[in-house]
């Protein structure tokens, strides 16, 4: 059979040819569109037993037939879909069969043809753009994909990789399917245009220290400036907003690592009373040691004693080839994948890790909580969770509380009705 599938005597035979698992990638109308956003153009299906892939036209300028009734059908029907980026995937097919095989230190990068790149120069900012660029083109890259990917699909599946796939894509898949609602001449007068009065944030979620980053058309929502006014742009669709921060999240991480208990609930207050300082400079100092290295002065105390120990002692199993799992994620840092490392930089890795994984707990148990209610969870910025409150669900601040109860954490709660709290 041709490699281009347009009409549905080919979908049937694809759906009748016994292929139990197959690589696919979807090509949008527009790739800088965001995903919710989208629409599908094509999508190329790589079965494993087959010699080639098969590119299958929903909508396109060189296509003679639409289809997309056939697609979920066609899909349910493998045992296995593995892909590039089941973040991004689940939100064209929700399927539990999808398999990101994109993992590890040094993810792969979506890459582009010539024609690809001319195109999108001279006409990017066309929401059909991908309709226009030749399907031969779109078939090339797919195929130059899985040929860079295939090798993935026989490794041994970790623990990390069941984690993610079960966990952390669905949970940031959620989160981008919420969006932000905004006040449309605010948003524009900080930011760029928009056509709705919602948008939507994008987190990436293979970063180095696999500390998620969340950015969309230039705008970095993990860093929203606090002083500019611009988090003004940001209003909840009901009644207000509810911030809840997570209260010394590294320092409480941390000691879960090295097996220590401060004697108080509030870990600032304490370690300022031994600093002899400002609280806002007792901050400074813990956060300063924590991600730096612990000072001379207060390498007695026995938090930053145990800190110190447990950095040299991880760095020596790293150096003699080791491997270092995380906490909860089972995610592994080896000598051999992280050569630019120091022991510092190690404990940093690890205790991100620990906070994303962490995160992950915390937000799924947030969205069991949150399913069929006018409640949503918006946004997420590593130790804060940002609810669009209704009033009359006030007993779910209750719930929400326990969840993080559970975890053994304090939180810290504000209200008002912009992002800015002022």
């Amino acid at each position: 059979m041709y490699w281009l599938i347009e009409e549905k005597d080919q979908v049937d035979f694809l759906f009748n040819s016994g292929y139990k698992e197959v690589f696919i990638e979807v090509i949008p109308y527009n790739s800088r569109i965001h995903p919710k956003l989208n629409k599908i153009s094509l999508i190329y299906i790589r079965p494993l037993d087959a010699t080639k892939g098969y590119m299958l036209c929903i909508n396109h300028s060189e296509s003679l037939n639409a289809l997309d009734t056939e697609l979920d059908t066609l899909l349910r029907k493998f045992n296995v879909i593995y892909c590039r980026d089941k973040k991004e995937m689940l939100h064209y097919f929700p399927l539990k069969t999808l398999r990101d095989i994109n993992l590890g230190p040094n993810p792969y990068i979506r890459p582009t043809t010539n024609a690809h790149d001319i195109m999108y120069n001279r006409d990017g900012d066309n929401p059909e753009i991908n309709l226009c660029v030749p399907i031969v083109k779109h078939y090339e890259l797919c195929e130059t994909i899985f040929e860079n990917l295939k090798t993935n699909i026989n490794n041994k599946p970790t623990k990390y990789d069941e984690f993610f796939n079960s966990r952390v894509s669905v949970v940031f898949n959620a989160l981008e399917r919420s969006g932000l609602h905004i006040h449309i001449p605010k948003f524009e007068g900080y930011f760029h245009p928009v056509d709705s009065e919602y948008v939507y944030t994008q987190y990436n979620l293979k970063t180095l220290t696999t500390r998620p980053s969340n950015k969309f058309k230039n705008v970095n929502y993990a860093a929203l400036n606090k002083e500019n006014g611009c988090r003004q742009a940001f209003i909840p669709t009901n009644d207000k907003f509810v911030e809840c921060d997570i209260s010394a999240y590294h320092p409480s991480l941390s000691c879960r690592l090295i097996d220590y208990n401060f004697p108080t609930v509030d870990i600032h207050s304490h370690l300022q009373s031994l600093y002899g300082v400002s609280y806002k400079k007792s901050k400074e100092l813990t956060f300063k040691q924590l991600y730096g290295g612990v000072f001379k002065e207060y390498e007695h105390l026995e938090y930053f004693k145990k800190i110190k120990e447990y950095i040299r002692n991880l760095w020596l199993l790293f150096e003699h080839g080791e491997d270092i799992e995380c906490p909860i994620s089972s995610y592994v840092y080896n000598k051999k994948d992280y050569e630019d490392m120091n022991p510092q930089k190690l404990f940093n890795y690890l205790l991100q890790n620990l906070e994303t994984s962490m995160n992950v707990r915390i937000l799924w148990d947030v969205l069991c909580l949150l399913k069929g209610k006018n409640t949503k969870l918006r946004l997420y910025t590593y130790d804060s969770f940002l609810f669009d409150w209704d009033q009359e669900e006030e007993q779910l601040m209750n719930d929400i509380k326990s969840v993080f109860t559970k975890y053994k954490f304090n939180i810290k709660i504000k209200q008002g009705y912009d992002y800015d709290f002022r």
